[in-house]
């Protein structure tokens, strides 16, 4: 079923009528394509916003209602404030249904928990590419292609070609193109092993050049005079005196 929105035609025009529009909660578009010339437009920020949310909203054929006059378009632009949470402008593109369309349909990954790097491997699932650009008519257009994992092991990876397109649907691929959509991998090998060579030596255990040539207490050449303390041998000028 097709998602339906209300627009209205855009009279004013410039950056001024647009920031007046923003500041009323409507937010300015155009519409364009197909068999017909380029319309301005105004729809409602907070039904658009809230449309925005859904996947579907930006796969999926819509229908759009401009005074009266419904039409089937694609959501083909959104500009967003820098920091608000407020949409500046959207763009929509007419759709004839004998001519074909370039989308970006997103993915939905399936069975991971069921492929042998995961459930038996200790693997988990790393993914590459969300959607996947594609071509054909707009009766034929998905809302989403569907991505079975069940097979996939640990080093092994998935690719674009190996995915079931639905009828009707192509590749939009030059012809040598197989770009990754999936692969397994052990998590955080490499840091483990950097972890364990790290402990291995730490570093409180390697001295600096400073103390390696300062002897610790008690080690290394006796101070002077340490022998006549001790009762050994006594100085030369001592023995005279006695004599």
């Amino acid at each position: 079923m097709a998602i339906e929105i209300q627009a209205r035609k855009r009279e004013a025009q410039g950056t001024g009528a647009s920031r007046r529009l923003r500041r009323t909660g409507k937010v300015p578009g155009i519409l364009y394509g197909g068999d017909k010339g380029a319309v301005n437009i105004e729809l409602d920020h907070k039904e658009l916003f809230f449309n925005l949310k859904n996947e579907r909203f930006h796969a999926s054929i819509l229908t759009l209602d401009v005074a009266g006059e419904k039409q089937q378009v694609l959501l083909r632009a959104v500009n967003m404030h820098p920091y608000k949470l407020q949409v500046q402008h959207v763009d929509f593109q007419r759709v004839l249904k004998d001519k074909k369309i370039h989308m970006k349909v997103p993915l939905h990954f399936v069975n991971a928990e069921k492929s042998p790097g995961v459930k038996e491997q200790a693997g988990v699932v790393n993914h590459v590419l969300n959607e996947l650009d594609v071509v054909c008519l707009p009766d034929d257009l998905p809302e989403f292609v569907e991505v079975d994992l069940s097979n996939l092991t640990v080093g092994h990876s998935m690719h674009v070609r190996d995915v079931t397109l639905p009828k009707g649907v192509e590749l939009t691929l030059s012809k040598d193109e197989n770009p990754v959509i999936a692969t397994v991998v052990i998590p955080a090998l490499v840091t483990e092993e950097e972890e364990t060579a790290a402990a291995a030596v730490a570093p409180a255990d390697v001295p600096t050049t400073e103390q390696a040539a300062t002897p610790k207490e008690g080690e290394g050449a006796p101070a002077e005079g340490a022998k006549a303390e001790k009762g050994g041998e006594k100085p030369a000028a001592e023995k005279k005196e006695k004599k």
